[in-house]
């Protein structure tokens, strides 16, 4: 099919798009500013870019062919515009005189879950674009989701940030709200599967994972699945203000998001029963299942690999393409060293990469390396014992040291390492050469995703250890000298 993506920049187009290339679909990618669109190499010479700000225009200088599919996946609320139901009514008519013009067949859009007689502003501008939608010349399919759980969803990170950082928790009485979370894999499932089915044309469906939880056992599951102990105590008198203040203190979150994400919270999210899930054979996600998933190790294309499980109705089998594996990036801290590469330098910078560890050691202070694998043993992790099992190649699964290689692509010079030693958290090591139009250089990064309070104290305290030792190590690999 062809298929035109808009909102390819965000969450869900950014899970989409591989998706939909891995089905063989033919992509077209609609963005504001090309500039702020970074495709992988492998996915930019399959699809066609190109550039519409919906906020102010319809009209597309690029002459495009008719579509089948147009996902509409665009919205305006993290902007922080007061005024982002005015702006979302605005992108949705210029899209939908596009689309009229370019005689798409169906229109897909990702709405949200609005069965309650009170919406807040949030969920009544999602239903003023489903009507702005309704009255174009194409079959609509609405999917009604609420909460979406997948590492980067807005949702998902307050409930990160407020487990992993507070143990204790006096919260607003909005806590108790029942809602129905659906994991972001359930999601893709659906947006894929609808496309192009008669029964699913001019139809508006709601999807939600199988069980209805409140937020405070959304947190408490999540604090369970990280065995963290949590103590989450209501009270009715923190305003929605206050609360809105709260979540912008403890978390990530902007003051303008906040506010309106715990106006939608006060409002119950429940789907009304479909057989939309029995009808495209896709199996629903717990919520404690969901969130294993999103705290998966890997990522692939910048998305879970088990997001893969997305086609996995369909016969296609989605190539893991191991340039596309990243580390996860919410949630995690890093610490990223880069050094330009000499003239000619490039293989023998590659040869430094590939004999890293064992015999060799780490470039830089090894004997504090030994001291943190001695460390590591005495408290029951298996230490620098392990060493390396060639002294200059290295494979995928390999072991090195206390860590694990992931990936391990000479040509390309990456080497991707997943650490296995005792850590409160999780932790990643990267080297790649980066090859720009004027020079080369060497990307040394260190991610850590910390596991509660424990978690944060160990990174602050290691500091010293990035700053001097990773910094040593990076300069070692790539000039060759300390």
């Amino acid at each position: 099919m062809r298929v035109l993506l808009t909102g390819a920049t965000g969450y869900i187009g950014k899970h989409l798009l591989p998706l939909l290339l891995a089905q063989g679909h033919d992509v077209v990618c609609c963005v504001r500013d090309k500039n702020r669109f970074h495709p992988s190499l492998e996915y930019s010479q399959q699809i066609q870019i190109v550039e519409i700000d919906f906020l102010k225009t319809f009209y597309c200088t690029t002459v495009l062919p008719p579509f089948d599919v147009a996902f509409y996946l665009i919205h305006t609320m993290t902007s922080g515009n007061p005024h982002f139901n005015q702006l979302e009514q605005k992108a949705a008519i210029h899209f939908r005189e596009l689309v009229n013009r370019l005689k798409v067949k169906q229109v897909v859009y990702l709405s949200g879950i609005v069965n309650h007689q009170k919406l807040s502003k949030h969920l009544k501008s999602r239903l003023q674009v489903e009507s702005v939608l309704r009255g174009g010349n194409y079959a609509l399919t609405v999917l009604r989701a609420g909460i979406i759980v997948g590492s980067g969803s807005a949702s998902f990170e307050i409930i990160r940030d407020l487990v992993e950082k507070l143990p204790v928790m006096i919260t607003p009485k909005w806590l108790l709200t029942p809602c129905q979370p659906i994991s972001i894999i359930n999601v893709e499932q659906f947006l894929i599967q609808v496309m192009g089915r008669s029964d699913c044309m001019n139809q508006t469906i709601d999807i939600g994972g199988p069980e209805v939880l409140t937020y405070k056992e959304m947190l408490l599951q999540y604090a369970s699945v990280r065995k963290l102990k949590r103590w989450i105590m209501t009270i009715p008198v923190m305003t929605p203000r206050l609360s809105s203040y709260w979540l912008f203190f403890i978390t990530s979150t902007p003051y303008s998001l906040a506010v309106n994400l715990v106006d939608s919270m006060k409002v119950p999210i429940i789907c009304r029963q479909n057989d939309l899930a029995d009808r495209l054979g896709i199996k629903l996600i717990y919520y404690r299942e969901a969130v294993q998933r999103a705290l998966y190790p890997m990522a692939d294309n910048g998305v879970c690999v088990s997001c893969k499980e997305a086609l996995a109705s369909s016969e296609k089998i989605v190539p893991t393409q191991k340039q596309s594996i990243y580390v996860p990036y919410f949630g995690c801290v890093q610490d990223v060293k880069q050094i330009v590469l000499k003239p000619g330098t490039r293989d023998a910078v590659i040869q430094r990469i590939w004999s890293i560890g064992g015999v060799k050691g780490w470039y830089f202070g090894n004997w504090l390396w030994r001291t943190r694998g001695w460390i590591d043993r005495l408290f029951g992790g298996v230490g620098l014992r392990r060493g390396r099992t060639h002294p200059h190649v290295i494979n995928a699964g390999d072991a090195l040291d206390f860590w694990r290689v992931l990936l391990a692509d000479e040509s390309e010079g990456r080497l991707l390492l997943y650490a296995e030693m005792k850590l409160p958290g999780e932790a990643w090591l990267e080297f790649k050469i980066v090859k720009s139009e004027l020079q080369e250089e060497l990307v040394q990064t260190a991610t850590f995703r910390p596991k509660g309070l424990a978690g944060r104290a160990y990174w602050i305290l290691s500091w010293p250890f990035h700053f001097f030792i990773f910094r040593g190590m990076a300069r070692q690999i790539a000039l060759g000298k300390k």
